[in-house]
């Protein structure tokens, strides 16, 4: 199945040490990687939850953020507690500054207040109550969410990288069909180009039909095509694969093979005609794979 690399999720649980809360968002990395935000007494969590994200989202970046607070529905509103030593530590800073540069101005309240972070959901005091089991619940519940969104944009994902393939298939039916024209019409042109240089010389026929030969074999792109053709049925059956193992590298490889044919197909056409109908398939490739840059 293909899934995209950009989800969001978000889910909360009441426990007895308060309410949980988690977030997860996620975006496109070529690896996992996570970023892991958490109440005070959460920390020690910090290495599971990574783990359990992890076994859900084997790639992207995660940003995380699981909190904890007091109450529950229905009952009091938590309440708030001052970060005191960061205060302090805003004060004394502001008060330096306010002397090292003679500025102007009071550091008073007002001043203070601006700084957020100075006040804050009062944190639970019983972190004994915090169950492992909770944490699990809540993180893997926002995270599911967060891979039911990549599903759903993946789909779509797929269904555009399926019309790009359709048009690559309909420009190598072209060429497939115009190619043969190609070394007749190359073939009289040589054969021409010999006359008129020999004019009443003797011809030796065979080397002529050697020659000929050599020709055709030196632009004949049959097994570019066939190649191309394979990877192109291979990374139709890797869309419709039934598997949570992320696909997006394997798709990778597969269009830079894709574009390697497609270059030596172009480097052999000597054909103007099939030379645009190349220009359209790197151009289609390319599209591939900004796509796949977000596929997991």
């Amino acid at each position: 199945m293909i899934r995209s690399m950009t989800g969001f999720g978000e889910a909360e649980r009441e426990t007895p040490a308060g309410r949980l809360r988690c977030e997860v968002k996620t975006v496109n990395h070529r690896y996992f990687s996570a970023n892991v935000r958490m109440s005070a007494p959460l920390e020690r969590f910090e290495p599971q939850i990574r783990e359990w994200l992890r076994a859900l989202m084997p790639r992207g970046h995660v940003n995380c953020s699981v909190r904890l607070n007091g109450g529950s529905d229905g009952a009091e509103v938590p309440a708030l507690t001052l970060d005191e030593a960061r205060a302090r530590q805003y004060l004394d800073l502001l008060r330096e500054l306010k002397e090292r540069f003679a500025l102007p101005g009071e550091v008073d309240i007002a001043l203070l207040s601006r700084f957020g972070e100075l006040i804050r959901a009062a944190e639970p005091a019983d972190v004994d109550a915090i169950d492992t089991g909770d944490i699990r619940v809540v993180t893997e519940t926002a995270a599911r969410a967060a891979v039911a969104m990549r599903e759903v944009e993946g789909k779509k994902l797929a269904e555009d990288l399926r019309g790009r393939l359709a048009a690559i298939v309909n420009a190598l039916d072209w060429i497939a069909e115009r190619a043969p024209a190609r070394l007749v019409a190359e073939r009289d042109r040589m054969s021409r180009v010999v006359a008129e240089l020999a004019g009443t010389v003797g011809v030796d026929e065979d080397r002529i039909t050697r020659e000929v030969a050599h020709m055709a074999e030196r632009l004949d792109i049959s097994e570019e095509l066939v190649r191309l053709r394979a990877h192109i049925d291979l990374f139709q059956s890797i869309l419709v694969l039934e598997t949570d193992e992320p696909v997006g590298k394997r798709l990778g490889f597969l269009t830079q093979e894709m574009h390697r044919e497609t270059n030596t197909i172009g480097s052999k056409a000597n054909d103007s005609q099939i030379e645009h109908q190349v220009i359209g398939i790197k151009d289609e490739i390319e599209r591939l794979r900004e796509q796949i840059e977000n596929i997991e």
